[in-house]
């Protein structure tokens, strides 16, 4: 999560390299998917920190199919699917860490919890929120497009608000436990759970994003 990590791509560059890779046409869900985990993993999972990241695939799916030579509808549709899994797995390892964390931490207070708890559930919305906006500023056949699929999104949901849908009731009962045996914190305790968490959570997606990228080159190389 530091902002000088040679690996940590700005937005312009998260932009154009999910542009490129729609423009392109060859495994776009994979590539976009990719290319959001990379961004995310060196960045601090809060809301602040993700949405930039959104905004940034977001224009760049759009700016790839604007420049695609074959169907767009079908481009738009596997880029944004390939956001919708890379945030599903941020999800998930907000998840794992919550979990982890309130299993170990007997300090970890309420107020810990409902800042990580805002932020996951944000997810989703900052999600439909960043296509709405990439398709007000798309011209054409593509804004019409991404105006459709946002709706078809809002009605039907996402991957990504299911797995928040199902991270928020697997919490519930344990959440409790944990409030009722916990102490009262002070801020800079706090502050240092809300470090650990974003550590942790960090750790765990970086580790899920080397999985599926070791994956896809087996089967590459299989293929």
């Amino acid at each position: 999560m530091n902002e000088n990590d040679p690996n940590r791509l700005s937005p312009e560059e998260i932009r154009e390299a999910v542009s490129v890779s729609v423009e392109e046409g060859v495994d776009i869900r994979e590539k976009v998917r990719n290319l959001t985990l990379q961004a995310l993993k060196t960045r601090k999972l809060s809301a602040e920190e993700i949405k930039p990241v959104i905004n940034a695939v977001t224009a760049g799916i759009s700016l790839g199919a604007s420049r695609h030579a074959g169907e767009v509808k079908s481009a738009l549709s596997e880029g944004l699917a390939g956001l919708d899994e890379a945030l599903t797995k941020a999800a998930e390892a907000t998840r794992l860490a919550l979990q982890q964390l309130t299993s170990q931490a007997r300090d970890f207070s309420e107020s810990d919890l409902s800042w990580a708890l805002v932020n996951l559930k944000r997810m989703e919305e900052e999600f439909l929120e960043g296509v709405g906006e990439a398709a007000e500023t798309a011209t054409g056949r593509i804004k019409l497009e991404m105006k459709d699929l946002v709706s078809h999104a809002r009605r039907t949901g996402t991957d990504t608000g299911h797995k928040v849908a199902e991270t928020m009731s697997a919490l519930g009962t344990k959440v409790s436990a944990t409030f009722q045996e916990s102490k009262a914190t002070g801020k800079e305790t706090a502050r240092e759970m809300s470090v650990r968490l974003a550590s942790l959570t960090s750790g765990i997606l970086a580790g899920m994003a080397d999985a599926l990228h070791e994956k896809a080159e087996k089967l590459k190389k299989s293929e």
